[in-house]
């Protein structure tokens, strides 16, 4: 049987064996780290001059990298199939199925594409629609006119006679409320069908840190120097951010300095090259904590690691308050994650390291290893409760042959397809769970 290997998985393949950083790779093909990263996962498409670009960068063939694309539709197939309860038997005839039926199974595998697009617009709109306080606001003042509108209306609907004076009263009121309802709806459309996705998402403080980290890349050069000002960085980072916004970026800043100067970068990027993305290793190199390994390691520049990171760190209360998410692994902006994650497990275990390797129910081809803590907020004093804060990192998994069990988890209850999750606190709108029975 023909090895089933995409074309992305190739590249990312021949740049290992050869050595080569992905950003370096990226680097001499004119693209991006994170548009290469998109490809080696497979979700972008890759041919002609970008190909031949690739392939001179890496020193081979263009066809050995697009052998065996011929199986894409192979693999697509076997996907879609390992999402549902089919038969071991049933799963051994794909071939036999593509090879008989070539136009219902390239129907099938372009359905798998665009289900797995579709996903990706259902994670974004739930955790906007979950999120997004312009979005609540606007619908509870829809509700509140209707609801004032309404007990008007059945006033006047009333037998009984009302004099002139209230009949106008009510009338005006009415009218008023029907005027702002329109107004309302109007505004909420036009925020519904905005094409600028970023003004979009900066709506709470929260999103607004967010962007600012996504704009730099989680690395900031200004912090790394012996003596930075974070005063000066938080002023020009900041720049037209909320006031909120500003103390949080303050603080987020404040930390990033202090894991720079525990752990510079010159020496970072010779421990990395020994021990990887271990959080661990590292801060058993420094001395330091492993949550500060963690975040320290999700602020490297890219040319220093192999494969980008993800980190997430929440409260006591499971609120997300940083978040670097992945291409194949997203981060609800301000919870409702899946609660299988370490992240909120560790806050049960304070002080012990999770390490585990995850693979999201509905995105099969990526596997991660997970790393998990939850440690002290403060110092610890006599006779006080003490704050847990807990982090998670998220590092690429890339090999396939693993001893360890492999924890199957979701991204949120809401778009999770796995029906007997015992951790699910909501029915999926995908229609995989039995709440439609009741």
């Amino acid at each position: 049987m023909p090895r089933d290997t995409l074309t992305g998985s190739r590249i990312r393949e021949r740049r290992v064996m050869a050595g080569i950083k992905q950003s370096e790779l990226a680097k001499r093909a004119d693209i991006s780290p994170s548009y290469l990263n998109l490809i080696e996962h497979n979700r972008r498409r890759i041919g002609g001059k970008l190909l031949i670009n690739i392939a001179d960068a890496l020193g081979v063939e263009p066809t050995s990298l697009t052998e065996g694309a011929e199986t894409a539709l192979l693999a697509t197939l076997r996907e879609a199939a390992s999402n549902t309860d089919m038969g071991e038997g049933e799963f051994a005839r794909v071939e036999e199925f593509a090879g008989r039926f070539p136009g219902w199974a390239a129907l099938l595998a372009e359905s798998q594409r665009r289900i797995e697009t579709l996903q990706s617009s259902v994670e974004a709109l739930t955790d906007r629609l979950t999120h997004d306080p312009h979005l609540a606001a606007s619908l509870h003042e829809m509700l509140s006119t209707v609801t004032a509108i309404r007990s008007a209306a059945s006033i006047l609907a009333e037998p009984e006679d009302i004099e002139p004076e209230w009949q106008r009263r009510f009338n005006r009121n009415i009218y008023e409320d029907s005027a702002r309802l329109a107004d309302t709806s109007r505004s909420l459309a036009h925020y519904l069908e905005a094409s600028d996705t970023e003004a979009t998402e900066t709506n709470a403080p929260q999103d607004e840190v967010d962007a600012v980290f996504n704009k730099t890349g989680f690395h900031i050069p200004a912090l790394e120097r012996d003596v930075a000002d974070v005063e000066d960085v938080t002023a020009v980072l900041g720049e037209g951010v909320s006031h909120s916004a500003r103390w949080l970026l303050h603080r987020t800043l404040r930390r990033y300095r202090d894991d720079a100067a525990r752990m510079p970068l010159a020496v970072c990027a010779d421990a990395v090259a020994e021990t990887g993305s271990d959080p661990v290793a590292l801060a058993a190199r420094f001395g330091t904590d492993v949550a500060s390994a963690m975040r320290r390691l999700a602020s490297l520049p890219d040319d220093l690691l192999a494969e980008p990171v993800g980190l997430a760190i929440c409260d006591g209360s499971c609120v997300t308050t940083f978040r670097k998410p992945l291409p194949d692994f997203p981060l609800p902006r301000l919870g409702a994650g899946c609660a299988l994650w370490p992240l909120y497990r560790s806050l049960a275990r304070p002080m012990m390291v999770h390490s585990e390797v995850m693979e999201q129910s509905a995105r099969t081809s990526a596997r991660y290893r997970a790393y998990a803590i939850a440690q002290p907020t403060g110092p610890v004093r006599a006779g006080q409760d003490v704050l847990f804060e807990s982090h998670m990192l998220v590092v690429p998994e890339p090999s396939r042959d693993i001893a360890e069990p492999i924890h199957e988890v979701g991204l949120t209850c809401r778009i999770c397809p796995n029906s007997s999750c015992e951790g699910r606190r909501e029915p999926s709108i995908m229609g995989t769970t039995d709440a439609r029975r009741f």
